[in-house]
């Protein structure tokens, strides 16, 4: 005998009834910072690789290299993101942040729990709210933290402090960062 889901009897905002509203607002605030952390990556991309000097022999090759290198600014995902900064960072000859090697650990840090909030399932919270999401990583390790609004809250400001980090590393250098309006040399004008 077969069954199927009567739709029309599922509790309203299901599968995710069980959580308060809060956790959800919680939960989307992180994803977006995570989501403004891969846009702020491309951005300090865009401004290493434009403001790296080249001698005359050296140009034509970088420009045709550059064009990709931006592309791929725009449309990888966050990993690729942080290793592509960290090079980027590491061949600008004039590039004055001294932490590179902490703060890049810390983004993959930060990488590796962004893919346990967007990719998790939650499970039902607990008494208190919390849950702890179905998330097995590639190296076939399972989550096992429980997870509630101030634990989320708590990742929010620390990736907003690593954005932070991010767009100093560039205005460090003096250069104004890439969409901004604040202090410093403009890196590209277009020609509108």
């Amino acid at each position: 005998m077969s069954h199927i889901i009567n739709i029309d009897t599922l509790p309203e905002m299901y599968p995710t009834h069980r959580h308060e509203p809060v956790f959800w607002e919680a939960l989307g605030r992180v994803v977006a910072t995570y989501g403004f952390l891969e846009e702020t990556l491309g951005k300090a991309i865009f401004a290493f690789t434009a403001t790296t000097p080249y001698s005359e022999q050296e140009v034509q090759k970088a420009l045709d290299g550059w064009l990709p290198k931006l592309q791929h600014a725009l449309s990888d995902q966050l990993w690729n993101l942080i290793e592509l900064y960290g090079k980027s960072v590491r061949e600008h000859p004039n590039a004055t942040i001294e932490n590179l090697a902490d703060l890049i650990e810390q983004l993959k840090e930060a990488g590796k729990i962004r893919n346990v909030i967007c990719h998790g399932s939650w499970r039902t919270p607990n008494s208190e709210g919390a849950s702890v999401p179905f998330f097995v990583n590639r190296q076939q390790e399972r989550f096992d933290r429980t997870i509630d609004v101030a634990w989320l809250a708590q990742l929010q400001k620390h990736i907003s402090e690593l954005i932070c980090a991010v767009i100093n590393s560039v205005t460090h250098m003096g250069w104004q960062f890439p969409g901004g309006a604040g202090p410093g040399k403009v890196i590209w004008e277009s020609n509108k």
